[in-house]
């Protein structure tokens, strides 16, 4: 689960999602992209092309993922807790140990087990 006292925590924070956001437009590839940890709560990110991305632990709580793809996403740990995931594409994603209390997952591709 996202920890804020984590002293490895990334820059990623709210105040900073321009860095974010600045990887993604310009291309970096999503599969190296590490946001380990970062607070991402009641972002919109809905819609990118986040396939692959670690996001082990982060704080998505919240947040708007809709219609994401994350397939192959680490998602391990992450708190999901009131995030939207309608029509976010998790096929492959690891949602082990997630927090996806009060989560919308309409028509979500979920990882099959």
């Amino acid at each position: 689960m996202y920890d804020p006292t984590n002293e490895n925590a990334p820059d990623l924070s709210i105040n900073n999602i321009s860095e974010f956001e600045a990887a993604w437009a310009s291309g970096m590839d999503t599969e190296a992209m590490v946001a380990r940890w970062a607070d991402l709560s009641g972002v919109d990110l809905s819609g990118l092309y986040l396939r692959g991305i670690d996001l082990t632990g982060a704080n998505l709580e919240g947040a708007n993922l809709g219609g994401c793809d994350l397939r192959g996403a680490d998602l391990n740990g992450a708190g999901l807790r009131g995030a939207n995931l309608e029509g976010a594409d998790l096929t492959g994603a690891d949602l082990s140990d997630c927090d996806l209390t009060g989560a919308d997952l309409t028509g979500a591709a979920l990882p099959s087990k």
